[in-house]
């Protein structure tokens, strides 16, 4: 798909609001019928545009109310690959993300936990033990008042 026009653009928008939608729904809203905007948005999905629907939970209704995001520097000595730390640290249930920075650390993950001790225990027994872990900062999430949208 080479570029977006004025329609494509709207059903990004929309569909960045709420993926739960229909096709009918979008077509409806955009003076479309339901099979052109089911195809419309098919094409974006084929070109990457558009890729999956996520549900979208609520961390402290489920009992998680502390997020921190960590910065982690792996270790010099020992040079453990980048692809063990990755494979380790994804599979600690309460790291939600994992992201590959530049800058002073080599990752920033973002951990949710139900409290503070319940953080600490993640972070000593868990993160702390990863291979190559080397220097940790925290961050404590104290509020989002954005979270993410269209470009």
């Amino acid at each position: 798909m080479t570029g977006l026009d004025d329609t494509d653009r709207a059903i990004v928008r929309m569909l960045a609001r709420d993926a739960a939608q229909s096709a009918g729904a979008v077509g409806r809203s955009l003076g479309l019928s339901q099979p052109a905007a089911w195809r419309r948005i098919r094409k974006l999905e084929q070109a990457g545009i558009l890729r999956g629907r996520q549900l979208r939970l609520n961390a402290e209704s489920l009992g998680f109310g502390v997020t921190v995001f960590l910065g982690v520097k792996l270790a010099t000595r020992g040079r453990v690959s980048l692809e063990d730390f990755e494979r380790a640290v994804s599979a600690i249930p309460e790291v939600q993300r994992v992201e590959h920075v530049l800058g002073r650390y080599d990752y920033r993950l973002r951990v949710v936990a139900r409290d503070i001790p319940d953080f600490e225990r993640v972070l000593r027994r868990r993160v702390m033990t990863l291979p190559g872990v080397g220097e940790v900062e925290a961050n404590v999430l104290l509020s989002e008042e954005r979270r993410p949208g269209p470009l």
